[in-house]
Order: structure tokens, then C-alpha cells, then sequence
């Protein structure tokens, strides 16, 4: 389904942090506070700062990891728990200035793990750690204690050096809970503000991982996606954001929503950083608790931002899909000086290319998504200890029970159609799920890549169209309003995608899609990267109280 009808289906999908502390019920949302001189906000020594110019910081003496991490952590008391109060750290690491010495040691000794050695990362509040910080989903119903150990990417974060500096926030359960919910708000961490224009949705589920980075509370952040839920927040904060082919990052210790899309993936200001982290999560190996890994083994790229040329565009066949345009006016005209960026670049553009599916996998995709949600949640409830809640009906009567907590805005409707459904078992629905992937992929994408998609005979590389529009309003009485853009047929096929900015409408960011073939990563990955190098449309925000006065 178009991102549009996901998000009003209510598929998917901090004013009160406490280092390594529970946090209390979700605040009401105060009044937007002018941001008085934003120019206070933008005053910061790392402000932009990349992967490459943090390790240049610490190689040279100039800053330890320690400093960095102290550095950051005060950013996130001025802008995120004050100033601009964007919500989006649910918590901070009690042990994140222990993590930077210990690497500030090894540093000392000699010993450089990588290019994330002593670089804060904040991970969503989906993603288990075996520390002191919770792991929530935005949801009160799971604090109580820590996860017993940590996901998989988080391991990996740690074991390449990387400082977890904390935890953000999300659309809670990652927006899978009902059919009027506010992107960003969780019953823990409250409303999650657009740093750009503070009375703007940051889009979700990945929230406060798209709204942290933007506001420069840390160097990168883990994101996850089922549909738009990485490439959504990227594209309204200003970001790079990749959601990877399923299967070539680990799911294992996330708090699902559904097997058969769900993926980690990176978020961050530049395309290298986007690589650069890709290559982290995506190595260690098969991953035991998540098949899915094996059979991405022979597809993973040990360093995927090797290579990475402005140059990349030259000769390179883009698909331009223009069914996905055409939602707001502003944003076409975006894209028509991104296509000319694409071609003066050296691509050849191949115009109208059409998903020959679209629309017939809308339905089914949600009827999955239900499904797997009862089964994997109960799978992944069924392993944690210390938290009040077991399985999905645990958690419908923990929200029932906590109405004007969890429930103040917007119900669980989702979660009761979804208890309602049999097994994995039922023949329907492994019948829908062979069918939305077919129709995304071997007769979506791969046919609009083939050139039977309006472009008979003309092979593509990569397919672009515009990932969403400008920021809608914070509405948390009648939920989101999203316009239109590229998603569904990426998440659907399991196939990468990547967004990167390609300008502003009204002061509010716009990404450009480009979308590509299962384990077309490093491709996609190099378009985006000789495009921003072409273009340079990344702004940091400037904290606006509203477009309005």
C-alpha cells in the first residue's frame, strides 16, 4: 500500500528523561515555546560533524571519546529536555562515559577497532541492550527491567567500538497499535517534535532517531522500518536514511512487528555515514536467531562506503516513477531540478516508468503485517523477564487497564484486529504473503527494472521518485496526514532503499527515493552519494516554534 493509506491504516508506523531510569507517563503536550534565537542551538562544536571528522578529532589529540560523548549528552539536556524540547532521547546511557574511556584506552594503546571507535550512536527503543537502559517500543507496559542481552546490532555497535549513547523515541509498538496515531508519540517519551518546525510531525516510526540526528544530539542513529518507517523520518528531518533488503541486517532482539519486512538500518547526515554504518550492522556473520541472515551472507559488502564516487551517476539508467509524484506541487517542482541534477550528473533518465502492481498488494500487505504481528510479538514477549506483559493480549489489557496513560489520544485497534487472527499456519494467509511478494517484487520492481514497466527494452539501475512531501502538523486528536511518496514496494519486495535531501519546501525537508533490485545496496548507495555531492541540500534545522508568525 502507498504510504498514505499505510499510515492511515495505522500500520506503522522525552521531556522527562532519566539516565537508565524508567520513565514516567507520557507528559500532556505543552504549548510550542518560541525557540527564541535559534542561533543558541545551532552553536555547537561538533554541529555536522561526520564519522570522519569525529575519528580526525580523537586521531589528532584535538578530543577524546570521552569529551565527544560529554559533549553530546550536554546537547541532548539543552535542546532535547530543554530549549526546543524536541522528546526525542526516551533515555541516556548511564554507562555512555564509561564506554568513551574505555576506548579513549585502547586508543591509547594502540588499538582502533574502526571507523566507529569512540562515535556516539543513539539506537531506537526497539532494539535491546543488556545494560542498564530499557527497551520499550514507547510502551509503559515494557518497563520494569532491561532486555537479558543485547539484539544483534547492538552487539556489533559495540564490538566496532561505538558509544551507545542512548535511546530514542518512536511512534509507540512503531506505529502498529492504531488507525489514528500521531507519528513520534509514545506513552513513555510523549511527542516527538520536528526539529525543523516544532509544531511539524517528524514522521515515523523511527522518530526520535530522525529528529535526534537532525538536531545533532549524536553522530548517527539505528532506525527500523516495516514500511517507511526509516525512510520517512530521514526524508521530513533532513536525513539519509537506508532500509536495507530483508535479511542483510539482523532482526533478532527488536521488538517486532512482522518478519517478513521488519529491518534495522542506518540514519544519518551524509551518505558516507550511512555506509559506513551499514557495513557495522550488517557483518558478524549469520546471525542464529535470525534466518533470514544466511541467505544474506554471500550478498554482504564489507565496506560499503569503499568506493563511494561522485562520479557514480555517469552512464547509470534511472527509472523516473512518475505514478509516485504528482501529491503536492512543491514538491514535483523539487524534483524537477532533481532530475536535472540526475542528468547533469550523467544519468540517463527513463521517464514514466510505471509499477505495473500498484495498488494491488495495498490490502494484502496489511492483512500480513496483522498476522505476524500476534505471532512475532508473542515470540519476542515470551522472552523477556521482569516487564508486566507476556504476549499481544497482555498487552491490549495492560493498555486497557492504563487508559489515561497509553491511551489519551488514540486507541489500539490495530493490536485487537491483529489478536483476532490464526496462526502462521493458516493457508491464507502464507498464500497473501507469496502473493504481496510477487506482486512488489518479481512483478513490481523487478519488472520496472526489466523495462516492462513503461520502458520496454530499456533496462534500469535504480528507480527514483520522491519520498514523501514537507512535514504535516502534530495532530494527535486526528493522527497524521500524509501526502504521498515512495515506500510500500520497497518494503513489501524486501528490497533496499535509500533516500537523501533533496531540498525544502516552506523551511521543511524533502528527500529523493532511490529504489533498486534485493542486495543493490552498494549501487544505490553510490547514486545517492555522487547526487548529494552534486547538490548539497542537507540544512540543519533552525528550531522554527511554527510556520506560522
Amino acid at each position: 500500500m502507498d504510504r498514505r493509506t499505510f499510515l492511515e491504516a495505522g500500520a506503522l508506523g522525552a521531556a522527562a528523561l532519566a539516565a537508565g531510569r524508567p520513565l514516567a507517563a507520557a507528559p500532556a503536550p505543552a504549548p510550542v515555546a518560541a525557540a527564541g534565537a535559534a542561533g543558541a542551538f545551532q552553536d555547537f562544536a561538533f554541529a555536522e560533524a561526520t564519522v570522519a571528522d569525529l575519528q580526525g578529532h580523537m586521531a589528532a589529540g584535538r578530543h577524546s571519546a570521552r569529551a565527544i560523548a560529554q559533549a553530546y549528552l550536554a546537547r541532548i539536556e539543552a535542546v532535547d529536555r530543554a530549549g526546543p524540547t524536541l522528546r526525542s532521547v526516551i533515555e541516556v546511557n548511564p554507562d555512555a562515559l564509561a564506554q568513551a574511556e574505555a576506548m579513549d584506552a585502547e586508543r591509547r594503546a594502540g588499538r582502533v577497532r574502526g571507523p566507529l571507535h569512540g562515535i556516539p550512536v543513539l539506537l531506537k527503543d526497539n532494539v535491546d541492550t543488556g545494560d542498564r537502559m530499557l527497551t520499550t517500543a514507547g510502551s509503559l507496559a515494557l518497563v520494569g527491567a532491561p532486555a537479558a542481552r543485547d539484539a544483534f546490532v547492538a552487539a556489533r555497535l559495540r564490538e566496532a567500538g561505538a558509544v551507545l549513547l542512548g535511546k530514542t523515541n518512536l511512534s509507540e509498538w512503531a506505529n502498529f497499535r492504531s488507525t489514528r496515531s500521531s507519528s513520534g508519540w509514545s506513552g513513555r517519551g510523549g511527542q516527538t517534535r520536528n526539529p525543523y518546525v516544532l509544531d511539524r510531525s517528524p514522521c515515523g516510526s523511527s522518530s526520535g532517531s530522525g529528529a535526534a540526528v537532525a538536531a545533532n544530539l549524536a553522530a548517527l542513529a539505528v532506525g527500523t522500518e516495516t514500511d517507511g518507517s526509516i525512510v520517512c523520518p530521514s526524508s521530513a528531518n533532513g536525513l539519509v536514511g537506508l532500509k536495507p533488503t530483508l535479511g542483510l541486517v539482523s532482526r533478532s532482539g527488536i521488538v517486532p512487528i512482522a518478519h517478513s519486512q521488519d529491518t534495522a538500518g542506518p540514519m544519518t547526515r551524509t551518505v558516507r555515514d550511512a555506509a559506513v554504518l551499514l557495513s557495522v550492522l550488517a557483518s558478524g556473520g549469520a546471525d542464529p536467531r535470525d534466518g533470514d541472515t544466511r541467505a544474506a551472507q554471500r550478498h554482504v559488502v564489507a565496506d560499503y562506503a569503499a568506493g563511494l564516487d561522485a562520479g557514480a551517476l555517469r552512464g547509470a539508467r534511472i527509472g523516473v516513477a512518475r505514478q509516485f509524484f504528482g501529491f503536492h506541487p512543491q514538491v514535483d517542482a523539487l524534483m524537477a531540478d532533481a532530475l536535472r541534477a540526475l542528468r547533469d550528473a550523467g544519468a540517463v533518465l527513463v521517464d514514466e516508468v510505471k509499477l505495473p502492481t500498484r495498488g494491488q498488494f495495498d490490502d494484502g500487505e496489511l492483512e500480513v503485517l496483522l498476522w505476524e504481528f500476534k505471532a512475532d510479538l508473542d515470540a519476542y514477549l515470551a522472552g523477556r523477564t521482569g516487564v508486566p506483559v507476556r504476549s499481544l493480549a497482555d498487552v491490549i489489557a495492560f493498555n486497557e487497564r492504563e487508559r489515561a496513560r497509553e491511551m489519551p489520544w488514540f486507541g489500539q485497534e490495530l493490536m485487537l484486529r491483529a489478536q483476532a487472527k490464526t496462526g502462521l499456519a493458516d493457508p491464507k494467509y502464507r498464500a497473501t504473503l507469496a502473493r504481496n511478494r510477487r506482486l512488489a517484487g518479481a512483478q513490481g520492481i523487478d519488472a520496472m527494472l526489466a523495462g516492462t514497466g513503461g520502458a520496454a527494452g530499456r533496462r534500469l539501475d535504480a528507480i527514483v521518485a520522491p519520498t514523501g512531501g514537507p512535514a504535516w502538523a502534530i495532530d494527535l486528536l486526528n493522527g497524521d496526514h500524509f501526502g504521498g511518496g515512495w515506500s510500500s514496494p520497497s518494503a513489501v519486495a524486501g528490497y533496499p532503499h535509500v533516500t537523501v535531501p533533496a531540498g525544502q519546501v516552506g523551511g521543511l525537508p524533502v528527500g529523493l527515493s532511490f529504489a533498486g533490485a534485493a542486495w543493490s545496496e552498494r549501487r544505490l548507495l553510490g547514486y545517492a552519494y555522487a547526487y548529494e555531492q552534486a547538490t548539497r541540500h542537507r540544512r540543519a534545522p533552525t528550531f522554527r516554534p511554527t510556520l506560522l508568525g
